[in-house]
C-alpha cells in the first residue's frame, strides 16, 4: 500500500488542491481525498499518464541518423527514408530490440507517458524465417514494457505486399505474413505472449492500404476482429494515395468508409491527407485518428486537417511513431502550432463546452489515446483503477506562484523535459526526480546493442 499527496492533481472537473491518493499493493486506487493534509509522498501538479497510440519501437536506435540528405536534385523524402529504416530492420536481432525497447520505454515514462500501443511488425529472424516462438519479438517488446513498468498495448501488423499489387521487397522480409491464415496464428501467438505481464493486452494491426490486399482489409474487420482495437497507417504519403487511386479508383480512407462499417475502435494513424468529405464521413463514423507531430514534421507528411476534424468532434490522439521527439506535451504545442499557422488563428484546441486550450488537448489525448489500448475509462482517476501520473515540479518560475486558472495552460505551452519530475505508472512511483529507477542498467544494456549494431 502507498499514499501520495498532490499539491495540485488534474481531474476531469479541472485542477484540485491537496489530493491524498492511497493505492493497494497492486497498484489500484483505494481512496482519493481532496483537501487532505500532508500525507505520504509529496508531488506537486499532476496530470493523468499520457497516453503513446503509436510507436515502432526499433525506429529509436535510428533517432537522428537519417538527417544527412544527397546534394543532388533528387531530393531525400519518407520512402529514402524507409530505405534507410529497412536497413536497421534487418539489422536487429531480439537481444537488441529488447534493450532499445528498454532504454525507450523508460525514457517515455520519464516524459510522462504511462502506456504505448506498440505498432510492431519486425516479425521474423534476419532471413525472413518464422521464429519457433511466432511472437519472439513481440515477447521481446513484452518483457521490456514489464522491466521498466509500462502498460503495453502490442499490435502485431499485418504486412503481406510490397505496395498496391505488389510483392514485398528483400527488405520487408522480417515483416510478411502471406496470407490471412498465417496472421492470424501471428495475432494468437502475441495474444498469448500478452499473458506473461499483467498490464500487457493485445490489439488488432494493419501497416497500410498498400502493405495488405484490400479485399484482406475488409474480411479481417468484418469476419475476424475481435473485441479489441484496430489500428492501421493510411494516407501518410502523397504518394499513397495516387497509387491507391490507380490501384482502386479511391483514395485510402474513401476506399475504407465504403467497405468497412468503422467505429471507435478503429485507429487511423496520420490520415495526413483527406478532402472534406472524407474528414467529415472518418469523423462521424466514430472512428479516432493518431496523429504524431514530430515524426510527421521529420518526414514531411503534411499537417492534418485537424480544424474541420473538430467541427466534426472527431476524436484524435497522439503518437511519438519514429522516437524522434518523445515529450507528449510537445507533441501537442507542434500539433497545436501547426494548425495555427495554415489557419491563421489562435483557438485551434477547444470545443463547444471549454475554450481553455490545454484542458481540451489533454482530455483529447487520454481519451482516444485510452481507446487505442482497449481501456474506455474516460475518468482520469478512479478508484478501483491504476494509479498513472505524470507530475510536473512547481520549481519553474512559471509555475512557483501559477494560478490553477492558468496552470494547465502554463505546463503545456512552456515546460520542458526538465519540469517533469515523477511518474507514476500502475500504482508504482518508476521515475523519481526525472531519473527511471533502473536508469544505469537499462542504459548499459542499450550502449551494448548500439556498439553491436554499429550504426551510430
Amino acid at each position: 500500500m502507498e499514499t501520495y499527496h498532490f499539491k495540485a492533481l488534474l481531474t476531469n472537473s479541472g485542477w484540485k488542491e491537496n489530493v491524498r491518493i492511497r493505492t493497494n499493493t497492486d497498484g489500484l486506487i483505494t481512496d482519493i481525498d481532496e483537501n487532505s493534509s500532508l500525507e505520504g509522498i509529496e508531488l506537486d501538479f499532476g496530470l493523468p499518464g499520457c497516453q503513446n497510440a503509436h510507436s515502432h519501437a526499433f525506429q529509436y536506435a535510428m533517432a537522428g541518423l537519417a538527417e544527412k540528405h544527397s546534394t543532388s536534385e533528387t531530393p531525400d523524402d519518407f520512402w529514402s527514408w524507409r530505405d534507410a529504416m529497412y536497413s536497421l530492420a534487418l539489422s536487429i536481432s531480439p537481444d537488441d530490440l529488447e534493450a532499445i525497447a528498454k532504454m525507450l520505454y523508460s525514457e517515455m515514462l520519464r516524459h510522462g507517458y504511462t502506456d504505448v500501443a506498440e505498432f510492431h511488425y519486425v516479425h521474423h529472424d534476419k532471413n525472413g524465417d518464422q521464429y519457433p516462438n511466432l511472437s519472439e519479438m513481440g515477447m521481446r517488446l513484452i518483457s521490456a514494457a514489464k522491466s521498466v513498468g509500462i502498460g503495453i498495448t502490442l499490435i502485431p501488423i499485418f504486412y503481406q505486399k510490397g505496395g498496391f499489387g505488389k510483392e514485398p521487397t528483400d527488405g520487408q522480409k522480417r515483416f510478411v505474413s502471406p496470407d490471412l491464415d498465417e496472421y492470424l496464428k501471428l495475432f494468437e501467438a502475441s495474444k498469448n505472449s500478452c499473458d506473461s505481464y499483467e498490464h500487457a493486452n493485445i490489439a488488432v494491426g494493419i501497416h497500410s492500404m498498400r502493405g495488405v490486399e484490400p479485399k484482406v482489409i475488409a474480411e479481417l474487420a468484418k469476419n475476424h476482429l475481435p473485441d479489441v482495437p484496430f489500428h492501421i497507417h493510411v494516407s501518410e504519403q502523397l504518394k499513397e494515395i495516387e497509387d491507391s487511386m490507380a490501384y482502386l479508383g479511391k483514395r485510402p480512407v474513401e476506399w475504407m468508409l465504403d467497405n468497412i462499417e468503422m467505429n471507435d475502435r478503429f485507429h487511423l494513424v496520420h490520415a495526413t491527407h483527406l478532402t472534406d468529405s472524407e474528414t467529415e464521413r472518418l469523423a462521424n463514423s466514430g472512428a479516432n485518428v493518431v496523429l504524431c507531430p514530430s515524426t510527421e514534421g521529420n518526414l514531411g507528411d503534411g499537417l492534418f486537417p485537424l480544424k474541420k476534424y473538430q467541427d466534426q468532434n472527431g476524436a484524435w490522439s497522439i503518437g511519438t511513431d519514429s522516437h524522434v521527439g518523445l515529450n507528449p506535451l510537445e507533441e501537442l504545442r507542434i500539433l497545436d502550432y501547426g494548425q495555427r499557422l495554415i489557419s491563421h488563428k489562435r483557438n485551434i484546441y477547444y470545443s463547444v463546452t471549454e475554450g481553455n486550450s490545454a484542458l481540451y488537448a489533454i482530455q483529447q489525448a487520454t481519451s482516444a489515446g485510452r481507446k487505442a489500448m482497449n481501456n474506455f475509462n474516460d475518468t482520469y482517476f478512479k478508484v478501483g483503477e491504476y494509479l498513472d501520473v505524470a507530475v510536473i515540479s512547481q520549481e519553474h518560475p512559471l509555475l512557483e506562484n501559477c494560478s490553477l486558472e492558468n496552470l494547465a495552460n502554463t505546463i503545456l505551452y512552456s515546460s520542458d523535459a526538465s519540469m517533469q519530475s515523477h511518474t507514476i505508472s500502475k500504482g508504482k512511483l518508476v521515475v523519481e526526480n526525472g531519473k527511471h529507477k533502473a536508469s544505469q542498467q537499462i542504459r548499459k544494456e542499450f550502449s551494448e546493442a548500439m556498439v553491436r549494431l554499429k550504426n551510430r
